[in-house]
């Protein structure tokens, strides 16, 4: 193997494998309207001295992830949230050289993007940002995205077996030094060559959202960073669920993965006020055609999972208040309490994202940042 004197460990240059009790990121920032489905006022423009302006807010707190999400088109409805927005690997380019602390992260469609192509950009940024990059791939479940690009979903368990395809073909091109054939099931790959080689070694992190037990077994075999959404408010239950991956991951595959989730802050002076501000942008000013869009594509057959009705109106309800996140609302003090018990539940990081996001990020940065830190949940984990 060629030596290569300009990359380093990983674990070294790549703050979401940092040692902080708890990580933070943001979620959504490269597209219109943030995480909220809501004709609110004050809700994200996505123009780029705004997504600018949310990338340096986080860079000043020393976020650890900056996660977009590879949206190509919008959800309709009234406000048709998520439909300009910017694609995410130039969009970690520019950002990437904006910042000089956080992890920045490209989101990449197995399905749209060869694992050539997307290696070489991943490589770029990794050089660009001196190592703080990570791949967050998806398979997609947004067949309308799809039928644009004329691609149809493939089945569930193959979208995984191609999944595994484009990571091998992209973790060799990221370290192998000879060129190498590859002949699969989906792709053919004849003298695979990449150079330079990234920044990480031996590769950058990969980040992926697999849900289903295929999906679970997807991330923590060939991933880093696996993300997942806490949908109860009961401690056993999620500390349960955040395990799983760990001891799927240990006892299956001899690997360590991180777990992330994402959160959305509803802050005000008092709980009261927080609350009715919650009612006021989620069911006042929500966008319930469009959250439904949502809902009915996810639940659609070719995606394997279908929902109740009862469970559809919930879960309108969070897409429309911060794309799922789990709610944290109330008070400074209150949001602190809230991000203390889900790293109690074992998570390493979590996602955040505000309805008025550039708003509430500077309050976080002024009035709540400070006491998170005040209570130990930004220290280096012992150990």
């Amino acid at each position: 193997m060629t030596p290569r004197p300009h990359q380093r460990d990983r674990r070294d240059v790549n703050p979401a494998l940092g040692s902080r009790k708890l990580k933070l990121g943001t979620f959504q920032t490269n597209l219109d309207s943030g995480c909220v489905m809501s004709d609110l006022d004050g809700r994200l423009e996505i123009t780029w001295p705004n997504t600018v302006t949310l990338a340096q807010l986080a860079d000043e707190m020393e976020f650890e992830a900056l996660v977009p999400v590879a949206r190509w088109r919008g959800f309709g409805g009234a406000t048709d949230p998520q439909g300009p927005g910017f694609e995410t690997f130039t969009w970690a380019a520019g950002i990437a050289g904006a910042t000089r602390h956080s992890g920045v992260i490209s989101t990449s469609h197995v399905a749209l993007n060869h694992p050539i192509v997307a290696a070489k950009q991943s490589t770029v940024i990794d050089h660009i940002s001196n190592g703080r990059y990570t791949l967050n791939v998806v398979n997609g479940w947004n067949f309308p995205e799809m039928e644009m690009f004329g691609v149809s979903l493939l089945e569930h368990e193959d979208r995984y077996v191609c999944a595994e395809e484009w990571l091998t073909i992209v973790k060799r091109l990221w370290q192998e030094d000879e060129k190498f054939d590859f002949e699969g099931k989906f792709y053919r790959i004849k003298g695979g060559y990449l150079q330079p080689k990234p920044i990480q070694k031996p590769h950058p992190v990969i980040m992926n959202a697999g849900s289903s037990e295929r999906g679970r077994r997807f991330a923590c075999q060939h991933c880093d960073l696996v993300f997942t959404n806490i949908r109860s408010h009961d401690v056993a239950t999620n500390t349960a669920h955040v395990a799983a991956y760990h001891k799927l991951a240990r006892e299956t595959y001899d690997r360590e993965v991180r777990v992330w989730s994402n959160a959305t802050i509803v802050q005000a002076d008092t709980e009261k006020e927080a609350r009715d501000f919650y009612h006021y942008y989620v069911h006042e000013k929500g966008d319930w055609v469009a959250a439904r869009n949502v809902i009915d594509t996810m639940a659609a057959e070719i995606n394997k999972r279908d929902y109740p009705q009862e469970r559809r109106n919930a879960m309108a309800e969070m897409m429309i208040a911060g794309w799922g996140g789990f709610p944290l609302i109330g008070t400074g003090e209150q949001i602190v309490d809230g991000l203390a018990k889900l790293s109690k539940i074992g998570l390493d990081g979590v996602l955040l994202s505000w309805p008025r996001y550039i708003d509430g990020m500077r309050e976080f940065r002024r009035v709540t940042y400070p006491l998170l830190q005040q209570s130990g949940l930004r220290d280096q984990a012992a150990g």
